[in-house]
């Protein structure tokens, strides 16, 4: 009985591309919980700070993971090794490359071959975002196509959105705090998923699904994918105004790392959904 719940929530989603549940869906979520607790205990104890320094230098390693999956989706990797690149799995996969660059950053800078860790750290992950994207480029012009309108209309959407509701919270609810570099990161990677999946669903000639079970049940209540924006908002806000509060009686470490999850929760699906339509994959 045990094995037959395992492998109908757990892994034949991952094994066949179905749906999340409401079950695997919570079980993710506390996962990510615990793991971002796990990587602030280990982040103190080897004296990493965890400040803006840390947050903007793993930036590369989240756009990173959505291209990744969308190398998944092309189907260039045939062996069984495609299993690590696809969701949940690939956030254990980009991690530990994260964390061997991070480290190695580190032991650099101790050593005085760099003078901040985060070159070697944030360095890594763009070189490694540069040759996933040479990857899908040469993938897109010999088997596919690439479409630079789809390109263009999603970062637009996506852009206009977020400009709105950043300026809803600076000058309409006077939250001054709203133009911090890294709740401009949130509010961009959360309108840019649901800029993605609206384009995905109402517009793409291919019409894309939403696979996630609160999603989905939405766009199908209101008969539109555009409903993502108001579900994004929803949350943003009260989220934004509640991190704010935490930030200030809280530990700021771990302020830090709670608005790295909910940023890398939307910026990653939005990238590998966009890049996916661009590819028509």
């Amino acid at each position: 009985m045990i094995r037959e719940f395992l492998y109908k929530y757990y892994i034949d989603p991952i094994r066949y591309g179905q749906a999340y549940t409401l079950v695997d869906t919570l079980t993710y979520a506390l996962i990510l919980i615990a793991a971002v607790y796990i990587v602030y205990r280990g982040l103190q104890r080897y004296k990493i700070a965890v400040d803006d320094e840390l947050v903007l230098a793993t930036m590369p390693f989240v756009v990173l993971g959505g291209l990744l999956r969308v190398v998944e989706d092309t189907g260039m990797i045939t062996s069984d090794f495609r299993f690590l690149l696809i969701t949940p799995l690939i956030f254990f996969t980009v991690f530990v490359v994260a964390a061997v660059a991070l480290f190695a950053g580190k032991l650099a800078e101790n050593a005085g071959l760099v003078a901040r860790y985060s070159r070697v750290y944030g360095g890594v992950g763009i070189v490694a975002c540069l040759l996933s994207t040479a990857a899908l480029v040469w993938f897109g012009l010999s088997e596919t196509t690439i479409a630079l309108d789809v390109l263009v209309a999603i970062l637009a959407l996506a852009s206009v959105s977020s400009l709105a509701l950043w300026a809803l919270l600076v000058y309409g609810a006077k939250w001054d705090y709203a133009s911090n570099i890294l709740y401009k990161l949130l509010i961009f990677g959360h309108m840019l998923d649901a800029s993605a999946t609206s384009y995905g669903i109402d517009i793409h000639p291919i019409h894309y699904v939403e696979q996630h079970v609160v999603g989905s049940n939405l766009i199908e209540a209101t008969g539109t994918a555009f409903s993502m924006f108001l579900l994004k908002i929803a949350v943003l806000i009260p989220a934004i105004y509640i991190l704010e509060m935490y930030k200030k009686e809280g530990s700021p470490g771990l302020w830090h790392l709670i608005l790295l999850a909910m940023i890398v929760v939307g910026m990653a699906p939005g990238i590998r959904d966009m890049v996916r339509m661009v590819l028509y994959v």
